[in-house]
């Protein structure tokens, strides 16, 4: 079967590809909010300490940027609602309550939204850094996340955190009271010199303050962070092995299940939608500071010629090509919002848009690494039409590995299904090796 990709400088030539249908694909949003009160010693995500002189202004220009770029993404829908929102940092909460309406009521002129639509907002627990829980339900925000990490102070001040625990159990508490019936806490275990009885203590904390999904993962130092420049001691592998297997096993008597490694959805909860979809290979939009997205352009795709042009292409461009692309927009606040949206034409709004820093295709080779990445973080899996339908590729191209991974006992034998074993989600760095 002919294949577009084919005609791609991006991309090596593929083979046994299979027409993927768009519609099917579910769409997110991603966007991000790049200011800190104070930059966390073991953070490694795009964050920015608040500028001293910071004033409202800042915040309104950013939006603006903000409704822009989400205006230039339009066309990229190809026609499908967005499924969920998911606002990361930073700290979004830092965002004022004006701004969020005003961001969201551009959000819907652009988008139309699914009606059971999942809205995420990451959030610390600082009560200043973040408007009364209700008005969030108000703009719309359904679903919490914060970022709590420990209960105990001492444990808070080695990882750089501005809140104490008294606060951290209010926030929970409070985004209950308001009426979030979704609230996510983050937790982090293996923390230098921490116990198992206190990081069983924690999760035990979250969840009688009223968590209804945790995020349990594990500390680890990474390239440039101010830990990895000075690196604390932590627990040697045999504790962080105790510590594990302890607190997974409390988890599951809390109520909790366990869909993605350090996922845990509540008896009253489901999983994160949004992260599902990421975890299946499904498409986002993102706009923000150093935002990334990932869509798969179908034929007859109905990409304009002023999309093609806000990226400095045209309709002869190699970009009309159908396949699966992945983009992103400047990583700094200063290079994001480019331009003052009161001096320009409205015909003039592709100009003025926040620039990408990256657009280019994601060859086969990649596409299965990709997409096994994220779908054996899944626990339970994903069914294997699903490859075909979200990479375009023949499942010809992936037996040879996966009969070898199911004889060595790390996939589960199924014709159906593409799953780990127990034992492969113990070495998931194993399997996903054999795709590389």
């Amino acid at each position: 079967m002919p294949n577009d990709l084919e005609t791609l400088s991006l991309t090596e030539p593929q083979t046994d590809t299979i027409a993927i249908d768009v519609t099917d694909i579910p769409l997110s949003l991603y966007i991000h909010i790049p200011w800190c009160v104070k930059k966390c010693p073991y953070c490694d995500f795009n964050s920015h300490e608040l500028p001293m002189d910071s004033e409202l202004s800042m915040y309104e220009e950013y939006v603006d940027a903000l409704l822009l770029d989400a205006a230039m993404q339009q066309p990229l829908t190809q026609g499908r609602k967005i499924g969920s929102i998911f606002i990361g940092g930073g700290t979004p909460s830092l965002l004022p309550i004006a701004q969020y309406q005003r961001l969201f009521t551009g959000l819907r002129t652009c988008f139309e939204f699914a009606a059971d639509i999942e809205v995420t907002m990451e959030a610390n627990p600082g009560t200043l850094e973040h408007a009364p829980f209700a008005q969030y339900l108000e703009v719309g925000i359904n679903r919490l996340s914060i970022g709590v990490q420990s209960f105990a102070a001492d444990k808070l001040k080695v990882l750089g955190r501005i809140h104490d625990p008294v606060q951290a159990l209010s926030a929970i508490r409070a985004a209950k009271a308001a009426g979030f019936q979704r609230i996510n806490v983050d937790l982090m275990h293996g923390l230098p010199q921490q116990t198992m009885n206190e990081a069983l203590t924690d999760i035990q904390m979250a969840h009688d303050a009223g968590a209804t999904h945790i995020s349990w993962y594990q500390l680890t130092i990474e390239p440039n962070t101010v830990f990895y420049r000075s690196q604390p001691i932590l627990p040697d592998e045999d504790n962080l092995a105790d510590i594990e297997k302890a607190g997974q096993a409390l988890l599951q008597q809390l109520g909790y299940s366990n869909y993605e490694v350090s996922a845990w959805a509540g008896a009253l909860d489901k999983p994160c939608r949004h992260n599902i979809n990421y975890w299946q290979f499904g498409d986002y939009l993102a706009i923000g500071a150093g935002a990334h997205g990932k869509v798969t352009i179908g034929r007859n795709n109905g990409i304009d010629s002023d999309f093609l042009a806000s990226k400095g292409r045209n309709e002869d461009d190699l970009l009309v090509a159908s396949g699966i692309y992945r983009f992103s927009k400047s990583r700094l606040p200063k290079d994001y919002v480019v331009v003052r949206t009161d001096t320009i034409e409205k015909s003039d709004i592709h100009q003025a848009t926040p620039k990408m820093v990256g657009w280019q295709a994601i060859n086969q080779e990649e596409l299965v690494s990709e997409f096994m990445l994220n779908a054996l973080r899944l626990h339970g899996g994903v069914a294997w039409s699903m490859f075909e339908k979200r990479t375009g590729l023949a499942l010809d191209s992936v037996i040879e590995q996966v009969n070898s991974l199911v004889k060595q006992g790390l996939l589960v034998d199924s014709d159906m299904q593409l799953q780990p074993t127990v034992l492969g989600q113990r070495y998931l760095n194993q399997i996903l090796r054999a795709f590389l």
